[in-house]
């Protein structure tokens, strides 16, 4: 008798009943894996300062750093009833611990759109206290650009109109324009992507990829040789990353499970 007590608990334990139809729902979990392409090639660690790519207006670059954050990682199913995922996530091509989100969360077997936010939106972004964690990896954003936090780094060379190398740091916060210094003015740049309908009935692994060639074209085919440092102060240039990160930058990848 107390084996069937204990089986019947376990039971509990993995399984929850559907209140409609009785029709026992499993419940499972899902981790994200973060991938990176250059128009479909895979970019690796190993690719960093090593591999030349060539942009849409045909300029050759070296990509040296590679960093971005995601948040608001969230399932929802047809009841348009939210799954969250923990936290947020900074991710850095170098570290492929990184390259992992792993959830305590359980859902339930079933048929979710995913979606995410690329950086933080306002409330997280200004978050009393900040982030520890953050703020030891030096994602901030200096107090005289409105504080909070980086959404991107991206950094490297390019072999400039003269055939010189040249430095690039493409790095992606929430605008400012600072005419009046006194008075900061804002535009949101971080923004939600919808990845799409994904279908889950085992524990998962659901792949986000980034192709890195969109930042520089689509919709703004985007000239190194004039946009290349100094652009977290450029409201206008903010502005261009975060169109072009709309447009095509990140799509959902396989689901293994």
């Amino acid at each position: 008798m107390k084996q069937y007590l204990i089986l019947f608990l376990i039971s509990l334990t993995f399984f929850s009943c559907s209140s409609d139809n009785d029709e026992l729902i499993k419940e499972v979990s899902a981790k994200i894996k973060f991938s990176q392409n250059w128009d479909s090639t895979t970019i690796e660690k190993s690719d960093l300062s090593n591999t030349k790519f060539t942009n849409k207006l045909g300029t050759k670059l070296t990509i040296e750093k590679l960093r971005y954050l995601v948040s608001k990682i969230t399932l929802t199913n047809g009841s348009n009833e939210a799954t969250v995922f923990d936290g947020y996530k900074l991710i850095d091509l170098s570290d492929s611990e990184s390259l992992i989100h792993n959830s305590t969360l359980k859902i339930s077997e079933g048929t979710y759109n995913l979606s995410m936010t690329f950086g933080f939106n306002n409330d997280d972004n200004y978050k009393v206290g900040g982030y520890q964690d953050l703020n030891s990896a030096s994602w901030n954003v200096p107090d005289m650009l409105g504080g909070g936090y980086h959404y991107m780094q991206m950094e490297g060379k390019f072999l400039n109109k003269i055939i010189e190398q040249q430095g690039f740091a493409y790095h992606a916060i929430r605008a400012v324009d600072k005419t009046d210094p006194a008075s900061l003015k804002f535009e949101d740049t971080f923004f939600t992507v919808d990845l799409g309908v994904i279908s889950i009935k085992n524990n998962a692994t659901i792949e986000i990829k980034m192709n890195v060639a969109e930042w520089f074209k689509n919709p703004n085919e985007w000239d190194l040789n004039e946009l290349n440092s100094m652009l977290m102060p450029n409201f206008e240039a903010q502005k261009l990353m975060s169109a072009n990160g709309k447009s095509g930058v990140f799509s959902l990848g396989p689901v293994t499970q």
